[in-house]
């Protein structure tokens, strides 16, 4: 018997670690910047972008397991409703007196893009159909 884990659930396991050390850096670049307001946009950043990664990757392991279809109505959709999520919580923040846009994003936008390269890296010379499982009997046979 084999077990398998999911490509994504492998991604949270061993990318997670990271965020502690991210969301340190950030709110110590941004109390050495722009004092404790923007410290705390800055760690409240990097927590956002470490749930934007958990909920996208435990969707589409949850997608990829019921069918190729859903895998891509979860991607898209959930792509939109998370951006949609973070933009309400980019202006609900804002209204606070502390809260330090700026801050924010100069701690989200760098710590995605370190994050998608590192994903990238992870699953480099791995394709989604290499991990695809297609029974041998799956096909009808030709009869010619």
């Amino acid at each position: 018997m084999t077990t398998t884990v999911d490509p994504e659930r492998e991604l949270v396991r061993r990318l997670l670690p990271f965020s502690a050390p991210a969301l340190a850096v950030a709110a110590g670049a941004g109390a050495a910047i722009g004092g404790a307001g923007a410290a705390w946009s800055a760690a409240i950043g990097i927590v956002v972008l470490t749930l934007n990664f958990v909920a996208h990757a435990g969707s589409m392991a949850w997608a990829a397991r019921i069918s190729p279809m859903i895998l891509m109505a979860v991607g898209l959709g959930g792509y939109v409703v998370r951006l949609a999520a973070f933009t309400v919580a980019l202006l609900l923040l804002d209204r606070l007196d502390w809260f330090s846009p700026l801050a924010f994003i100069a701690a989200f936008a760098p710590a995605t893009i370190a994050l998608l390269a590192v994903e990238m890296r992870l699953l480099a010379g791995r394709m989604q159909a290499d991990l695809w499982y297609f029974p041998e009997k799956s096909w009808p046979e030709r009869t010619t």
